[in-house]
């Protein structure tokens, strides 16, 4: 099969013919509709995570079901499917209470064992962790889902709990920080998007932002301040810097709550995050890491009653050859949504 392969860290992703994976037992081999390229994965291409090399990226993915594994009890051949990013063991303690986000021996594609940055992709444990997708749901919209748009449902639904009527700042709109800002205003709140990027913002004013604020000269507290009154009832760092997280939480008002949704690689042994406003003000700060299978039905209920529109955030679809070339500079891509990958083209 035809896949994106990098050999080291920082090296140039290629473009190769290699084996196709087998089924692992109580797993599944997917064959590759749709898969998205994520900040997550420049990540990993730049050495943030433990990768064995040679290494396939990839981790939000949807597609029909290729292969079962020994053990699979319900899923078929032919089935339509997607999956979380974050796929749980199915036997931990955190599995059994369907937290397996957080699984202590969780497996991610991508990440773990090689992704979805091809035509096909062996995923583990399928019976805790595929998803069926609906007929009427594309793969794009689906493989959507996956980290940026489950990681923003769970982040302000269940971690921050957002009420009717909270402002809520998002720092970031590329395709998490979009999703924060759809998802934010579905749920009733009133949304400030944060970003560098004039097309990202304009795009976030589309999905229901009720401001926007350029990110380069600007005083992000204080503009936010101003324009909620004394500061953000929830914050969310979409992106993941030292910069965007301490905007964020500098943001909040007294007893705000802030979620660090982009990952924060550390500088000089450990991301700085200003403590003493965190202390003082009595502020939650919340990870949130994507979201358990399990708790996937409530979000595609709303996707299917046209509630939640994620497929409005893909901006555009490239074939394997395009994210090869793409994926090294995609810290610096000026994206307004997501970028989806179709292995065909």
């Amino acid at each position: 099969m035809r896949a994106v392969v990098i050999d080291a860290v920082r090296a140039r992703p290629e473009v190769r013919d290699v084996a196709e994976p087998s089924a692992p037992p109580h797993g599944v081999v997917v064959q590759v509709r749709a898969t998205g390229l994520c900040r997550s994965d420049w990540h990993a291409w730049a050495g943030h995570d433990e990768i064995a090399w040679p290494h396939v990226p990839g981790h939000e993915l949807a597609g029909v079901v290729a292969a079962v594994g020994e053990g699979v009890r319900r899923w078929r051949t032919g089935d339509r499917v997607t999956v979380p990013f974050v796929c749980g063991c199915g036997r931990c303690d955190w599995c059994r209470a369907g937290d397996a986000q957080v699984c202590p021996a969780q497996e991610q594609p991508g990440f773990t064992h090689w992704g979805s940055f091809a035509e096909r992709v062996a995923l583990h444990a399928a019976d805790t962790n595929l998803v069926a997708v609906p007929e009427h749901v594309d793969f794009a919209t689906a493989a959507g889902l996956g980290c940026r748009f489950a990681t923003a449902y769970r982040a302000l639904a269940a971690r921050a709990r957002v009420a009717e009527g909270e402002w809520v700042t998002v720092l970031g709109a590329g395709g998490v920080g979009l999703s924060a800002v759809m998802i934010a205003r579905a749920l009733g709140a009133r949304v400030i998007a944060v970003d560098r990027n004039p097309e990202a913002l304009a795009r976030a004013r589309e999905l229901g932002a009720e401001h926007t604020l350029r990110a380069d000269g600007t005083d992000v507290p204080e503009a936010v301040a101003d324009l909620t009154g004394g500061g953000s009832h929830v914050a969310v760092d979409a992106v993941g810097s030292e910069q965007t997280c301490t905007d964020a939480v500098l943001s909040l008002r007294r007893r705000g709550r802030h979620v660090q949704i982009g990952l924060l690689p550390p500088v000089e042994g450990h991301p700085r995050v200003p403590m003493a406003r965190v202390i003082g003000w009595e502020l939650d700060l919340l990870g949130s890491h994507g979201m358990a299978a399990a708790d996937y039905p409530a979000m595609m209920s709303l996707i299917e009653q046209g509630a939640l529109q994620p497929q409005r955030l893909i901006e555009r679809t490239i074939g394997l050859d395009a994210a090869a070339a793409l994926l090294p500079v995609f810290d610096r891509a000026a994206v307004a949504g997501i970028t989806m990958i179709d292995p065909a083209l």
